[in-house]
């Protein structure tokens, strides 16, 4: 009986590295499955847990994130390679249904999404499409050539299934002409299982001191330097440089204002531009950002926990053309921390409707009077919203119920 309910599903998505949110619930979904089926034991497959049963195809051509979205010959050598176990799979294991995530607004991007298609999709009965990255029908009104809006309908239209990490993201499943459509939103492991005893006392305690602080009573003076924490890649587009601007006009107002509160602000994540780099440490050394900017890298593991749990708000103002979701926002929920983000896309959705702290885009100002703001104001705890919504057990829940619906 259980035979009979189970959907087998070719996986055509990478897995970290390299590491951001798409690669990262793609693994996500296939530890939620049981894995790639091939590597499993026999009897495992016979008797799943789960009513998905996952073909992996890894489908990795980006050595890391300065690769994406560039053009190299080896990349569509190892493109055709993989659609190659895609179509093998799909006849040694009796796999007829095709899961895939399509490209951004890239044009490189784009075409590989052609190569993929124009191969596989003869061989396959049906075809889901995981709308990861956001924006690629908008980007092919405004950007992209005629030619291309026809090819790519063509092959990529009229999928069985187009998933959707929130309403925004219907607009490329829509347009992708997809059979059905279905929202299924991201959703994480718990970060801290042990938030009660360990991460609540500690947001509890820094609250109280700047509590104390502003009515002059004894606190200790580390509660005296509001801790901001952007983490993403570090790129223009997701709200770096606005970041730092809000920050210092945030502490130049503090100052003038002869506040007893300060702003440090920690920068965790990968470069993808070697320009935008050079202006990232120039800008930092500036008299008005000196000494209130930490740069930490990428970070993962305890070292990403540690930033979540020590710092107090999460400023993430961002306006990328392929934010989709904003999974950053749920660990900063996940950890209670404050957030400071804008309205794009899907964001509002993450966030209670009465969320107060909203920026505008490109807008340092913005971020400075939310940072101010987000020091004095009694916080909105965020944890609640977090377990009911998106633990990476409601996620894969929801999906396999999505998924479940091609058979």
């Amino acid at each position: 009986m259980l035979r009979a309910q189970r959907v087998k599903l070719l996986v055509f998505a990478h897995i970290p590295p390299p590491h951001h949110g798409q690669s990262y619930m793609v693994k996500l979904m296939l530890d939620g499955f049981g894995g790639d089926a091939r590597k499993r034991d026999k009897s495992a497959i016979r008797n799943p847990q789960s009513a998905i049963e996952c073909y992996h195809v890894n489908a990795q051509v980006s050595d890391n994130m300065e690769d994406i979205g560039t053009f190299r010959l080896g990349k569509i050598l190892a493109l055709l390679r993989y659609c190659l176990e895609a179509i093998w799979c799909r006849f040694r294991y009796g796999v007829r249904t095709f899961y895939y995530v399509p490209a951004p607004g890239k044009r490189a991007a784009l075409y590989r999404d052609w190569i993929v298609m124009l191969m596989c999709r003869p061989f396959y009965r049906k075809f889901i499409h995981h709308w990861h990255a956001a924006g690629v029908g908008d980007w092919l009104r405004k950007e992209g050539r005629l030619y291309e809006r026809i090819i790519t309908r063509m092959l990529m239209g009229n999928p069985a299934l187009g998933i959707a990490l929130a309403i925004p993201s219907m607009r490329d499943a829509l347009w992708a002409l997809s059979n059905k459509v279905e929202i299924v939103p991201n959703g994480i492991p718990d970060p801290f299982p042990d938030f009660e005893t360990t991460v609540r006392p500690h947001r509890r305690d820094r609250s109280n001191a700047r509590k104390a602080i502003l009515a002059d009573q004894p606190a200790p003076a580390e509660a005296k330097v509001y801790r901001v924490l952007y983490i993403a890649h570090c790129i223009r587009e997701k709200g770096l440089f606005d970041t730092l601007d809000g920050v210092a006009l945030a502490n130049s107002e503090l100052r003038k204002n002869r506040s007893l509160f300060s702003i440090h602000l920690t920068v965790a994540g990968a470069f993808i531009d070697a320009g935008e780099e050079t202006e990232f440490h120039s800008r930092i050394t500036l008299p008005d950002l000196e000494g209130a900017v930490e740069y930490a890298g990428f970070v993962g593991g305890e070292k990403k926990k540690a930033l979540l749990r020590d710092c107090d708000c999460l400023c993430f103002p961002t306006y990328y053309h392929a934010e989709s979701f904003g999974l950053v926002i749920v660990e900063a929920m996940a950890a209670d921390m404050t957030v400071v983000t804008t309205r794009w896309r899907a964001i509002p959705e993450l966030l209670p409707t009465d969320y107060p702290g909203y920026v505008s885009s490109k807008s340092p100002m913005s971020i400075s009077a939310a940072l101010q703001a987000a020091i004095v104001q009694d916080r909105m705890s965020l944890r609640e919203e977090f377990l009911k919504r998106f633990t990476v057990e409601r996620h894969i829940e929801m999906l396999q119920k999505a998924l479940k619906t091609t058979k």
